[in-house]
């Protein structure tokens, strides 16, 4: 510390660079976090016993010495008990249940995924910040794939006890015998389980994305479902007017190039009485707001390197992925929906639930 420099300032100089170690330490974390998911170890792990790093790769199927430097990392992040005399490492229980796919909780590892996604793209994303043109999908390997498995655990693991309820009638109406539609359904895993539970019901999902798309018909005719079809379609287009009692949008609005087109596309595709579903990011819409949020810094960048870019790269508005609540119910009451009701679920602190009628 110089003459100039006060003993505060010395502080919180010295606070920050621990932050910043931090920092690097949990990137380096989630990173190895997406391996272990990608490989299944952390899945193999959950199953054994204390275990030499030879026999976590023997039942992971893995090389060792790569198990045995990724056990390094676990240790030293905390994720894995190690016994350094016998040579055993531990997925302990607790751990597990935020690590592996047979986890009723959120499974952290999967969200991992979108750190070595989102690097993938990140010199196009820096060539961005000078031309501001955006970056393409093409950018993104593994989106949809990640995407997916993302779904999964946000909105089909939660369709039918927490997200339907939302809208008082509506599993009856399917039931019955309704027709629906999924806007920007991704691999549609969401459409496959509403077609599996309600046969009577007819329902189609639409994204401009040929592989999503191609994911999406190759798992409902492996499932055998002939009561939904998906079409490759800008979700902006018309659609045939008041043809639908139920719309669906789950995290894929922001994304849109014109996402108050696709809005109006919307309203006026519903019927007078139908309900149009609509999940979308918790933000505030403002930074300072947006600060407490418990996933903000992760959500602002993930919406810095993916959801303002791609629909920048369409030529979109670049909403973002925290656009917030207050222009969200502006655009859709725009969009001719009256009665516009926001809830939110204990089982996702990510979202936030817009039930949308026209009145």
């Amino acid at each position: 510390m110089d003459a100039t420099t006060r003993p505060d300032e010395a502080a919180r100089t010295e606070r920050f660079g621990q932050t910043m170690s931090e920092v690097l330490n949990h990137a380096a974390l989630a990173l190895m976090a997406s391996i272990g998911h990608r490989t299944g170890l952390f899945d193999a792990m959950a199953g054994l016993p204390p275990t030499t790093s030879e026999g976590v790769a023997t039942a992971a199927g893995l090389n060792e010495r790569y198990v045995r430097e990724w056990l390094g990392a676990m240790v030293a992040g905390g994720v894995v008990e190690h016994d350094p005399d016998a040579g055993l490492y531990r997925l302990p229980e607790e751990h597990a249940a935020w690590l592996t796919r047979s986890t009723k909780l959120v499974n952290a590892a999967a969200s991992a995924q979108w750190i070595a996604v989102l690097g993938a793209a990140e010199t196009s994303v820096v060539d961005a910040f000078r031309h501001g043109r955006g970056v393409p999908y093409s950018a993104y390997p593994r989106f949809h794939q990640v995407m997916a498995e993302e779904s999964q655990q946000s909105v089909v693991d939660s369709l039918m006890e927490h997200i339907l309820p939302m809208a008082p009638g509506l599993a009856d109406r399917l039931e019955a015998g309704a027709d629906a539609l999924d806007v920007g359904c991704g691999a549609g895993h969401a459409l496959h389980l509403l077609a599996e539970t309600f046969p009577a019901s007819r329902f189609v999902g639409r994204d401009f994305s040929e592989e999503a798309i191609a994911l999406a018909r190759g798992e409902a005719d492996r499932r055998g479902l002939n009561n939904v079809r998906f079409e490759v379609r800008d979700a902006a287009l018309p659609c045939d007017p008041e043809a639908y009692d139920l719309i669906t949008a789950f995290d894929a609005i922001h994304d849109q190039a014109r996402p108050a087109g696709v809005l109006h596309a919307v309203s006026e595709a519903l019927r007078p009485d139908g309900v149009f579903l609509m999940q979308d990011i918790s933000g505030a819409g403002c930074h300072h707001r947006d600060a407490s949020h418990p996933f903000g810094t992760f959500l602002y960048a993930i919406s810095c390197m993916h959801c303002m870019s791609v629909s920048l790269a369409n030529g979109g508005p670049g909403l973002g992925a925290m656009w917030g609540r207050p222009q969200a119910e502006a655009m859709l009451r725009a969009a001719g929906f009256n009665l516009v009701t926001v809830r939110e679920s204990p089982h996702d602190p990510l979202n936030f639930y817009y039930v949308c009628r026209k009145g």
